[in-house]
């Protein structure tokens, strides 16, 4: 870190407490990592907010506009053909500009999930004949992907300005 970086504490939120259902723990931990990445990438400072930190070529903003392509893939049934190239925002895309188009993606989804009552059935999507998991899956799925990408931000986060915490 360099000597200019200012060090933010952000004050940890712990696990959601949520309901007793199956579905109202899933959605609580998935909306509690979504929350959570997003306010990481929120307010990270170009272009630091872009430039890779490791060898990879991972960037903080890469990864909310991965996981705003994520959210679309798997709960509202769009195609993605070049998952690559999601983790690389379009240079005219502001910090606001990909926290707003994750925000809207998560609310997209939540308007679908909340429409899915049973875990077991398919997510819905807007074709006959598109091929969808099932609402349990894609909630576990999205746990995890999320999730790890948190974990990735987290560091990103520190590296860039030495904000920590969630």
């Amino acid at each position: 870190m360099s000597t200019t970086s200012r060090r933010t504490r952000r004050a940890d939120t712990p696990p959601p407490r949520t309901g007793s259902s199956e579905t109202e723990v899933l959605r609580g931990f998935l909306d509690y990592l979504r929350t959570s990445v997003a306010d990481k990438v929120d307010g990270a400072p170009e272009p630091r907010v872009r430039t890779a930190a490791v060898p990879s070529g991972t960037n903080l903003l890469g990864l909310l506009n991965h996981l705003t392509f994520v959210e679309r893939a798997t709960f509202l049934g769009e195609r993605v053909t070049d998952w690559q190239a999601t983790f690389r925002a379009a240079p005219e895309d502001g910090v606001a500009d990909v926290v707003a188009r994750y925000r809207d993606a998560v609310e997209r989804a939540n308007r679908v999930l909340d429409a899915c009552t049973d875990l077991d059935r398919p997510v819905p999507r807007p074709g006959p004949d598109d091929r969808a998991p099932s609402v349990r899956w894609a909630l576990t799925h999205m746990i995890e992907e999320t999730g790890r990408h948190a974990g990735h931000a987290d560091i990103l986060r520190e590296l860039i300005d030495g904000t920590t915490g969630r």
